[in-house]
């Protein structure tokens, strides 16, 4: 049994272990987040005010899933990180848009 002394040392340590186990696990929320955010931007009509940002969204999507599938991790969580704020950019460009009345064409 450890000593009272060992203690604080022995639970520093883990939580230093929990920490850098947690930086480098695949980052399946981020992915899902960023994956989430450019359904959203979709369906909101960023296709149509807001293209080149959900593309860009969309691209930094495909290379977080290629890290992932190679096991870079931190890199994967940066690039779905990126692509969520990107497809929320799209998502408010295109709420802050009126629709376009198709009956005047």
């Amino acid at each position: 049994m450890p000593s009272i002394r060992t203690l604080p040392l022995r639970n520093l340590l883990l939580g230093i272990i929990f920490a850098l186990t947690a930086c480098v696990s695949a980052p399946v929320q981020e992915m899902s987040d960023a994956r989430q955010a450019i359904q959203a931007a979709h369906a909101a009509g960023a296709e149509r005010v807001a293209r080149d940002t959900l593309l860009s969204a969309r691209a930094l999507l495909e290379q977080a899933e290629r890290e992932l599938e190679s096991g870079r991790y931190r890199e994967a969580r940066r690039n779905a990180r990126g692509a969520r704020a990107q497809a929320v950019l799209a998502r408010e460009q295109a709420e802050k848009t009126p629709p376009q009345d198709s009956e005047g064409m």
